[in-house]
């Protein structure tokens, strides 16, 4: 891009530019968004005929839907240009689009947050860039998408749109826009991270870690997830969190048939009071906050039905107030139940916190905070061996193994 050249860098990495320049435009223009199988197609041909990586970003409609569906995809390769794609109406139909990408290395920001919605459309990528995780192993202070853009390429995106409700029709130009100038920064931003990484002796960590979340299988389902339910703190009985339980298990229901975000169906501070509160019908629960409303009013049968399985399970057949775990405590309690461990902890988290200070990289990418502790609670007889089967990538077990092993006081074989 023209007069994007940006600082000049310093030995130690790019500096920072006084007065960024505003990017308020995409430079060939706001592409028109494709809608139809016939422009996917031509749009498929155009990316396979240009050169080098291809910017790929997505909106969500985080916060408003149930689904965590793309609403609007954005690619950007030289040769192609960007184009925008709307793959509501068109979806089963990226056949070609899909062929078109693979191969070349995708660049994304924050690419975990993105591979699962594209995945949903048959996209896969077969070599990735992620920009957040790169300025995170290049040790830069903040890696949200327009603070790096601002230190490493002098410009500024105007933000302002990445938590709409991207499930809106007709999108406005001006989101569109925000979307278009998210991917036309992508490439040129990858450039200079890979050259930083590069001349810190970094660039084969990051392929490990790019490898990783390529490849990353999806999470597995969360054990009893409405017990993640904000307040819940306040709920001590069985028999209120039965309460909970079937609460948060309508509001699912309901919100997944709707496709509406569960906490606009019925925020969590009413299940919470609701199954606190305890309510003897239909009538009384209408009476509490949040419930009075318009619309819960017309939901109180449903509602309290939920609450009523509750109140009617046998107490053989309620929630425990906590969970069996098969990993270590919570650390506060370290200390009484076994000082030893706690001393163990304290001595990794120590050595690990060097490591990071030692080579620029933030303690919970140099290892995973759970990994750490399951070795310090319960030293295994081999520290690599135990890193490794936690997931821990190559240069992870390079770094960090021999001062683990010391700190837990494992002796080698």
């Amino acid at each position: 891009m023209d007069a994007r050249d940006g600082p000049s860098e310093s030995r130690d990495g790019p500096a920072e530019v006084a007065e960024p320049i505003p990017l308020l435009t995409p430079a060939d223009g706001l592409p028109d968004v494709v809608r139809s199988g016939a422009a996917l197609r031509d749009l498929a041909v155009s990316i396979a005929a240009g050169q080098g990586p291809i910017a790929v970003d997505a909106e969500r409609a985080s916060g408003f839907r149930y689904s965590a569906r793309a609403y609007l995809i954005q690619l950007r390769r030289e040769g192609a240009g960007s184009s925008l794609i709307d793959p509501i109406p068109i979806a089963g139909r990226f056949a070609p689009l899909a062929e078109a990408l693979a191969g070349p290395e995708w660049v994304l920001h924050a690419a975990s947050q993105d591979l699962p919605c594209l995945a949903e459309l048959g996209l896969h990528p077969t070599r990735l860039f992620d920009t957040e995780l790169a300025g995170r192993l290049a040790g830069l202070p903040r890696v949200g998408l327009g603070p790096m853009v601002e230190q490493l390429l002098g410009l500024r995106l105007e933000k302002g749109h990445g938590a709409a409700d991207w499930s809106n029709r007709p999108l406005p130009e001006d989101w569109l826009v925000y979307a278009a100038l998210d991917v036309e920064v992508l490439i040129e931003l990858r450039d200079v991270l890979d050259d930083l990484l590069t001349r810190q002796g970094k660039r084969d960590w990051a392929a490990q870690e790019f490898e990783a979340v390529r490849t990353a299988p999806p999470p597995p389902p969360r054990t009893d997830p409405w017990r993640r339910t904000s307040g819940i703190h306040r709920v001590r009985r069985p028999r209120q969190l039965a309460a909970v339980r079937e609460l948060w298990r309508a509001r699912d229901e309901l919100a997944e048939q709707r496709d509406i975000a569960p906490g606009r169906v019925l925020p969590d501070s009413a299940i919470v009071e609701a199954s606190v509160t305890a309510p003897t019908s239909a009538d009384d629960l209408s009476k509490l906050p949040v419930f009075r409303g318009r619309a819960q009013r017309r939901l109180a049968s449903y509602w309290w039905s939920a609450l009523n399985r509750a109140a009617t399970l046998p107490n053989a057949e309620l929630p425990p107030t906590t969970l069996t775990s098969d990993g270590p405590p919570p650390v506060s309690r370290w200390a009484d139940r076994d000082p030893e461990a706690a001393a163990r902890l304290a001595a990794a988290r120590a050595a690990i916190a060097e490591i990071g200070k030692r080579y620029e990289l933030p303690v919970e990418n140099l290892l995973q905070p759970d990994l750490l502790r399951r070795v310090c609670w319960q030293p295994p007889p081999s520290v690599e061996d135990a890193l490794r089967a936690g997931g821990a990538r190559d240069w992870q077990v390079e770094l960090t193994a021999e001062p683990l092993t010391q700190a837990v006081g494992v002796t080698r074989a």
